[in-house]
């Protein structure tokens, strides 16, 4: 995704990180910024994790790359909806 630029990793975060957002059933509490956001975290997190498993990421393409972000994202809004989850007040 590096050979992308930062346009690239707007506008590939954004879409990845705003589905993930409509299938994790955060859309609501995140505007577009945070979409973005989490799409590029979501994709060094999903690029990461596959280069633990021996995965070649470096030339998968513009495909490869969204898949990436979207996975990524999607477990970012995953852990994050673990630790901020509903705390049940008795």
């Amino acid at each position: 995704m590096l050979g992308l630029g930062i346009i690239g990793w707007i506008i590939i975060g954004g879409l990845a990180g705003w589905i993930a957002s409509k299938f994790m059933g955060t859309d609501a509490q995140q505007g577009i910024v945070l979409n973005i956001v989490v799409g590029v975290v979501g994709g060094l997190l999903g690029g990461f994790l596959l280069k633990l498993f021996g995965v070649d990421v470096e030339g998968g393409g513009l495909i490869f790359s969204f898949l990436t972000c979207l996975a990524g994202a999607a477990i970012l809004l995953f852990l994050v909806k673990l630790v901020t989850g509903r705390r049940s007040v008795h």
